[in-house]
C-alpha cells in the first residue's frame, strides 16, 4: 500500500499488511514499526525478505490487548 493513500476504514486495507501499513495504522515511526513486528507474540511472517502481517491477525492482536505491550 502506498504511503500517500489515505486510510479511511478497515476495508481500505489490503488483506496482507507490510511494515509501512503497520506504521501508518499505529501512527509510529519506521523504527518503531520494525521493533513491533519483531516483538514476540506479534503475528508477523516472512515472505522472502519482506515482513508481512495478515490484516485479520493484526486487528485480532490489537483487540486482544496487543500482546500486553508495556508502555515505556
Amino acid at each position: 500500500m502506498g504511503d500517500n493513500r489515505k486510510l479511511k476504514n478497515y476495508d481500505d486495507l489490503p488483506l496482507v499488511l507490510d511494515v509501512s501499513d503497520i506504521r501508518r495504522i499505529m501512527g509510529i515511526s519506521r523504527a518503531g514499526a520494525y521493533e513491533l513486528v519483531h516483538t514476540p507474540g506479534f503475528p508477523s511472517f516472512r515472505s522472502g525478505r519482506l515482513i508481512k502481517v495478515s490484516k485479520k491477525a493484526f486487528f485480532d492482536w490489537m483487540e486482544n490487548g496487543a500482546g500486553n505491550v508495556r508502555e515505556q
